[in-house]
């Protein structure tokens, strides 16, 4: 009768185990939800993402500046240093260019471009249609200035109230009278330049 027991609590504390893992386990989504909310002061907070902008910015005036028979040094001038440059593949230089806004749904803009060469002279361009300059800028986000801007100069009428209190918090210095050089110790050297300029 000993062993039908034993095998019983055996199996209870092996079912009591089993729910209190299973409920450690779907505890660990809420406590990270309630981590999350209570460090964001329940969502009023949000933290600052970064703009991740990655590759080279290529342009449609670039791709136009671009002509077949052109030098890689030539290529390496109007699109700068490709991003990728395989040993396999000597002959062809890829450009990808990605942009993600920090803290935004939107998807990321991806941009390619790939030159081709022959030897040394740019035979081939395939390319994703590139905005102009104008309108890449005009794509970024102009973030929200958060109260009234501060002036970088300063105005004439707080130079002169910065003269005024300068004036009334400054004590009035006395000129001293002019007194006879005082005489040199005895330890002292002698001066590096003579009265005319030349060294001694």
């Amino acid at each position: 009768m000993l062993p039908i027991q034993r095998s019983a609590v055996a199996r209870r504390a092996s079912a009591a185990l089993t729910l209190v893992l299973v409920l450690g386990l779907s505890a660990c989504g809420t406590l990270r939800d309630a981590a999350t909310g209570m460090s964001t002061l329940g969502g009023l907070i949000k933290p600052y993402k970064i703009d991740v902008v990655q590759g080279n910015v290529i342009t449609k005036e670039q791709v136009s500046a671009l002509k077949t028979g052109m030098t890689r040094v030539q290529t390496r001038d109007v699109l700068g240093t490709p991003l990728l440059q395989s040993v396999f593949h000597a002959n062809r230089w890829d450009y990808v260019f990605t942009y993600r806004r920090g803290g935004s749904s939107e998807a990321e803009q991806t941009r390619k471009l790939t030159v081709f060469f022959e030897g040394n002279n740019l035979v081939r361009v395939e390319a994703d249609d590139m905005p102009t300059e104008s309108e890449f800028v005009a794509s970024l986000v102009v973030r929200p200035v958060t109260g009234k801007e501060r002036a970088m100069e300063a105005s004439e009428a707080s130079l002169k109230a910065f003269d005024e209190s300068n004036r009334k918090g400054a004590p009035q210095a006395t000129p001293e009278p002019a007194s006879a050089p005082a005489a040199a110790p005895a330890n002292s050297y002698p001066p590096l330049e003579s009265a005319t300029g030349a060294a001694r």
